[in-house]
């Protein structure tokens, strides 16, 4: 008798579980559900139970889930899919700047702009402290930044600081006023390197015309009066919500230790570097992180392996905060391709200047550091624009793999301009491509500000999606929030046409809807660490999706950019419904 106890036992135990599975919290039924699963990615119905995809299938399935306790929801055939997660987005950053004067990248002239940075003043929107802040602005502007000075340095503004920064984050303008505060002269100018020289624009006599990019952006940001840690907590809470307005219930901040006004792009930080993560864990603590977040540390371009340990201390003060994880550091590796800044680090050279932009990384010892933070298990995530960066961004990496097989995922992000010998390395390094697909576009900047000013070839790979999608990269979907907008639905439909009020940016490299979704999905979660956690509808990951108001899967390329979203869903738990 005593051969059939175990059977017994197998028997009670399945029974049991059968009974646990019987007790789904919710079900979501008679729906188009993409689940970003690749082994069952079209589904009719899903179940959840504690915050977590219990099963995925067929209505009957499903239903079979549910009993007298469960809350049933019928989605009359509409279009459900993962929360969506973006790979490269400032968010805390972006919600400071939702309450705050902004040109949307909008270009008028200068009268209407002086008209608004006048009622801006006035109303106080653009007031921070003691300084006028107007954000947003298009790098088109720095050209005029003689004619900027003419209008900003007299009358009503001689007295009062201005600053206008550019959408990028690594542009800006500054008047006299403010260069003063911020110790820029034609004597700085003059004893600074040459390359940081190139940082600040100066008229023909050595004196600052008030442009300033990266190093000497840094040198105006840092002292821009910092938002109090209310402020903060206030635009984090606001970042949230605008998130999951989008469909968006994850994403990497890749520079979470340097708070606004804090320098970025030659950052070396201390234990004392904590930046904006205090706002994230308040808001976690007060209930309200309805989001996952990577938070990534910046590192110096050319820190050393033995640097890390002063990022190891800032990671430890935050371990277990509810949707919070720090999974490894953020590096610069130049600055931007547009003119006048062109601190993208080129293979050839910027034909109005004959020079190859700023490599901040050293490529000497660079592999040491990705290797030494591989080693720690920590993903590694590299801003590279011009081709050169890129290069050697890899060739950093390719030192990590020859040193282990870690699994550790690292990414890329931009890749602006990429030599075709590059497409084929992403794949065999585990590289994903972290890239703002949005700016996909034939454009303003595309076509006036990069094109004139690079080599034919390089221009034709610029956002080379498909090349790289081709030799088998994993592509990682990212907004660069506030940079520019979130919303996924704008960046995958432009992926898909690449089209812009000039024409089209190189049909050649437009890719699939799906591969995006996929982008924004699965593919996004491998590049933040948590492919584990979430990305797609799978059993026993986080329930987190959202319920659309169209078949992404069937409508334009138009129609698929207008998507709204009617509600997303964080850990099983309704976080957002559009306002009646």
């Amino acid at each position: 008798m005593n051969r059939f106890i175990p059977n017994l036992l197998a028997l009670a135990v399945a029974f049991s579980s059968l009974e646990a599975m019987a007790a789904a919290d919710l079900v979501l039924v008679n729906g188009k559900i993409f689940t970003a699963d690749r082994a069952q990615p079209q589904v009719q119905a899903i179940a959840v139970e504690n915050g977590k995809v219990l099963q995925v299938g067929s209505n009957a399935q499903i239903k079979a889930l549910a009993d007298g306790s469960t809350r049933v929801i019928d989605l009359a055939g509409k279009r459900l899919m993962p929360g969506l997660i973006d790979s490269h987005s400032h968010a805390i950053f972006g919600g400071l700047e939702l309450a705050s004067a902004n040109m949307a990248d909008e270009k008028v002239d200068l009268a209407e702009l002086e008209k608004r940075l006048r009622t801006w003043r006035d109303d106080g929107t653009a007031r921070h402290g003691d300084v006028l802040n107007v954000g947003g602005m298009s790098s088109s502007y720095w050209s005029q930044a003689e004619d900027l000075g003419k209008r900003f340095n007299q009358g009503e503004w001689a007295q009062e600081p201005v600053v206008l920064a550019g959408s990028d984050h690594h542009t800006g303008w500054a008047n006299q006023v403010m260069l003063k505060r911020a110790g820029i002269d034609k004597a700085l100018i003059a004893s600074l390197p040459k390359a940081e020289r190139d940082t600040i624009g100066t008229l023909k006599n050595g004196e600052p015309n008030g442009f300033v990019v990266d190093a000497g952006w840094d040198r105006v940001a840092k002292v821009l009066p910092a938002p109090s840690d209310a402020e903060l907590l206030r635009a984090a809470e606001a970042a949230v919500h605008f998130n999951n307005s989008q469909g968006i219930t994850a994403w990497m901040d890749p520079a979470a230790n340097a708070a606004p006004g804090e320098a970025v792009f030659n950052l070396t930080p201390t234990e004392k570097s904590v930046g904006i993560i205090p706002a994230y864990k308040a808001l976690a603590e007060k209930g309200g992180l309805n989001a996952h977040v990577a938070a990534l540390m910046v590192a110096n371009p050319k820190s050393r392996p033995a640097d890390l340990e002063v990022l190891e201390k800032v990671r430890q003060q935050f371990q277990g905060v509810p949707n919070l994880t720090l999974p490894g550091i953020k590096i610069f590796a130049d600055g931007v391709l547009e003119f006048p800044a062109q601190s993208a680090a080129l293979l050839s050279h910027y034909h109005n200047s004959e020079k190859q932009g700023e490599l901040l990384i050293d490529p000497a010892h660079f592999g040491e550091l990705v290797s030494a933070a591989d080693a720690r298990g920590w993903l590694v995530h590299i801003h590279a624009i011009g081709d050169r960066a890129v290069r050697e961004s890899l060739n950093g990496i390719e030192q990590a793999r020859k040193d282990r097989q870690s699994g550790v995922t690292h990414s890329i992000t931009h890749l602006q301009l990429v030599n075709p010998q590059e497409f084929a390395r992403f794949k065999p390094l585990g590289v994903i491509a972290s890239m703002q697909l949005l700016w996909a576009s034939a454009d303003d900047y595309t076509m006036d500000l990069v094109k004139p000013y690079v080599s034919a070839e390089a221009f034709r790979y610029q956002y080379p999606a498909h090349s790289l999608l081709a030799q088998g990269a994993t592509i990682a979907g990212a907004s660069d929030w506030p940079v520019s907008s979130p919303s996924p639905w704008y960046a995958i439909a432009q992926a898909v046409t690449r089209e812009g009020p000039k024409g089209v940016l190189n049909a050649d490299e437009r890719i699939d809807r799906e591969t995006m979704l996929y982008a924004y999905t699965l593919n996004a979660a491998k590049a933040i660490g948590l492919e584990q956690q979430i990305g797609s509808l799978s059993a026993g990951k986080q329930a987190d999706f959202v319920i659309l108001d169209r078949d992404v899967f069937k409508v334009t390329d138009a129609e698929l950019a207008e998507t709204q979203v009617l509600s997303t869903y964080f850990a099983g738990r309704e976080v957002y419904t559009p306002a009646k």
